[in-house]
């Protein structure tokens, strides 16, 4: 069932740059009240201004203490968390032989341990009104095996299957897990000049508008497709 967005609660992580900031700015304009959240307090700060004073709460996702306050802060300015963005993440392009055990284990506490730590934070709260919409940032990259590349789509396959499975787990609670997976995107996650040859970088805001139709419609999962953007693509859910 597709939902308005107008007056809803979401919170997104990552939201200081990129996708996630390029998310919390589409639901401002659709009437929604996103919360912010991200390591950076000072680019959340103007983020906030920006949108009329958007309730922006500093949060590393690794601190599971961090991640209950930002959701208690939510609950405590709007009294109800309606949905929740796991966006926060970062890159590593490492072969297997390249990575050490710290960096693997710093790249999964951020990209995996966190969705699982913001999940169950939210999940009371969702539980007690109802429902709940959850959307999950993964990466095209776990369908292209590519020599060079080896830890980060690891990360990210892992983010796939707990999708997978928290959707069969909470559907009876009227909560839905929405697996995302953008293709390329024009983020800081590339250095300058470090695109992928061949590949065509997609706008922040064209996948924002995807996660806001996950929002909306509660999908199970949504590729979006490598090549130019389509302007159809991010309603057509």
């Amino acid at each position: 069932m597709t939902e308005s967005l107008n007056g809803k609660v979401i919170i997104v992580t990552g939201a200081s740059s990129g996708i996630g900031a390029a998310t919390v700015r589409l639901l401002h304009e659709a009437g929604a009240h996103p919360v912010l959240a991200a390591r950076r307090a000072d680019r959340l700060e103007a983020l906030s201004k920006e949108l009329d004073g958007a309730l922006a709460v500093p949060t590393d996702v690794t601190v599971p203490d961090q991640v209950r306050a930002l959701v208690q802060a939510t609950i405590d300015r709007f009294g109800r968390v309606d949905g929740l963005v796991n966006n926060a993440g970062a890159g590593a392009g490492s072969t297997i032989d390249g990575t050490t055990p710290e960096a693997f284990l710093d790249l999964l506490n951020l990209n995996v341990v966190s969705v699982v730590t913001s999940i169950q934070a939210v999940l009371p709260h969702m539980r007690a009104a109802g429902h709940g919409r959850i959307v999950n940032i993964s990466s095209g990259a776990t369908g292209m095996p590519m020599a060079g590349n080896a830890i980060y789509p690891a990360a990210k396959t892992a983010v796939n299957w707990l999708s997978q499975v928290g959707r069969m787990e909470l559907l009876g609670d009227n909560i839905q897990v929405t697996l995302l997976l953008p293709s390329v995107t024009d983020t800081e996650f590339y250095p300058a000049g470090a695109l992928p040859a061949g590949l065509v970088a997609h706008s922040s805001e064209y996948v924002g508008q995807v996660i806001l139709r996950a929002l909306r419609t509660g999908e199970e999962r949504i590729d979006i497709p490598h090549g130019p953007e389509q302007p159809d693509f991010p309603s057509a859910g």
